[in-house]
């Protein structure tokens, strides 16, 4: 209470609006904080988030001395940054993309300073504002492309120590057994965690800018490099030991130790590069008082009152819109399935290994087999969607060809469908299949989820009601290479691909 009242006026009135416009962003966007909040606490990639808003504080603790001695005043331009953060919120809200959801909310607390405080108090928190992007639990779409960089590092350095072996995607083969690089073996925690440190340390450390950048080049090469050598060391364990023995160190090596020895490695190295003096404070005040350029600025001032209702009236704003779109349903057939092809016939479902795409929250769904009669089988899976959104998205995480904890596992991308997204399966190490996926909106037809959500957005903004409809087409592959040349078979049986797919959803 002592602190608050040492305060100037103006200090404790922009701090009371900011405590205003932060605990409207808490309570009309608990749903966003509460997932990332789980995220945060339920998912190990994510573990390391935990201490980010420590760190903030710190680095707020840090500045304060000198945030004292200017003065917040609320600036209108601020209310731009605010309706750029909240509009990314709009987007991920309408088309179900919970990254933008949570960049936009996390935005909307950086915005809030700016627009309350000011452009000199805002420019003083220049690297704790930017931090905040750390708060966002994102990485996991980094997964496929580290488990093959590691699948290929490790193959690389068992051929350099003698063991013969080869590599099927993200599986190797070794004379000790099977070895796959899966997706808790990819390194996307240690990486995204070594990123946020390596960011931490670049600002805390360095006043070079040459230096941070290679602080930040470190942190992202090190880890890659380094969960390579672990997965090698694993790998070459096993020829010795066996593969139990080679699974329980590697179990002990690779968590948070791990990550321990990748750090003190790092910081080992750049130790004697910091160039920080100490006891020197982290912000310039006398140019950020002085300087030519945020005069002009601080001229866009405004009342902290009205910055308030403008910040309400914005929450407001969106949250309708929002809603609006969210209502936008499109009509559904009563009934769906799967049409003749000619010269394929309809089969029993009878797979090797079973395998069921999920498709959440469809209106309706489709599993079937057709047969040419000449020994080439494909698998046929149709969703069809009513709306995007919170549970129902064709492209979210765990949707599609490949169902998280299930008996398949992502073994490498498949290419050459014509717009399609392959993916190479390996079903409980032993049965492969190939499984490509194509999305249908309006008319858009592509494999692309991005491209999928682009669209959604596009017609939920416009209010348009349009129908999802998720296409896979899939086959064992055994033998090896038959698949993709029974998909590519049944394809041109089936003439326009849009056109086909339109008469499933019994779109007019």
């Amino acid at each position: 209470m002592r602190g608050w009242r040492s305060l100037s006026p103006d200090w404790r009135g922009a701090l009371a609006r900011l405590g205003v416009a932060w605990l409207a962003l808490l309570v009309c966007f608990m749903g966003d904080w509460r997932s990332m909040a789980r995220q945060w606490w339920d998912i190990s990639t994510y573990n390391h988030v935990l201490l980010v808003p420590a760190i903030l504080a710190w680095l707020v603790w840090q500045r304060w001395p000198q945030l004292k001695c200017l003065k917040p005043v609320a600036w209108w331009p601020g209310l731009v940054l605010l309706f750029l953060s909240a509009f990314v919120w709009l987007l991920g809200a309408i088309s179900g993309l919970d990254l933008a959801r949570q960049a936009g909310v996390v935005a909307m607390l950086g915005a809030c300073v700016t627009l309350v405080l000011g452009v000199r108090v805002s420019t003083a928190l220049a690297f704790p504002l930017c931090y905040l992007i750390f708060l966002v639990p994102v990485g996991e779409e980094l997964v496929n492309v580290l488990q093959t960089i590691t699948a290929k590092i490790t193959i690389a350095l068992t051929h350099l120590s003698g063991v013969p072996a080869e590599i099927d995607g993200v599986f190797i083969d070794t004379p000790a057994g099977l070895f796959e690089v899966a997706e808790a073996c990819s390194g996307v925690k240690f990486l995204i965690a070594m990123i946020a440190f390596g960011a931490l340390a670049a600002n805390a450390c360095f006043l070079s800018w040459r230096r941070r950048a290679a602080m930040m080049l470190a942190c992202v090469v090190v880890p890659i490099l380094a969960n390579g050598i672990r997965a090698w060391g694993t790998i070459y364990a096993a020829q010795i030991f066996g593969v139990e023995a080679a699974a329980g160190f590697d179990h002990i090596v690779y968590g948070w130790f791990f990550f321990a020895i990748v750090l003190a490695l790092v910081i080992g190295c750049a130790w004697r590069f910091f160039d920080r003096p100490l006891h020197v404070p982290v912000v310039d005040l006398g140019v950020i008082q002085h300087a030519p350029w945020l005069s002009r600025l601080e001229r866009l001032r405004m009342p902290g009152n009205l910055a308030l209702s403008g910040f309400f009236a914005l929450l407001v704003a969106m949250r309708c819109w929002a809603l609006a779109a969210d209502t936008l349903v499109a009509p559904m057939p009563d009934h769906i399935s799967l049409p003749a092809v000619q010269r394929w016939e309809r089969v029993d479902y009878t797979p090797i290994i079973w395998w069921e795409p999920r498709a959440q929250g469809a209106s309706h769904r489709l599993l079937g087999r057709y047969s040419d009669g000449g020994g080439r089988q494909v698998d046929v899976f149709v969703a069809l969607y009513a709306s995007q959104g919170e549970g129902r998205e064709a492209g979210g995480f765990g949707q599609g060809a490949l169902v998280p904890a299930s008996a398949w596992a992502w073994q490498s991308t498949a290419s050459g469908f014509e717009g399609g997204k392959g993916d190479r399966m390996l079903g409980n190490g032993r049965v492969e299949r190939v499984a490509v996926t194509w999305y249908r909106q309006g008319g858009f037809l592509s494999g692309s989820n991005t491209g999928l959500k682009l669209k959604v957005i596009a017609d939920r903004l416009m209010f348009r009601a349009k129908p999802t409809t998720m296409l896979i087409l899939s086959a064992e592959d055994f033998p090896r290479g038959t698949a993709e040349q029974a998909i590519h078979a049944f394809r041109a049986s089936t003439g326009s691909l849009a056109d086909w797919m339109d008469g499933i959803a019994q779109v007019k």
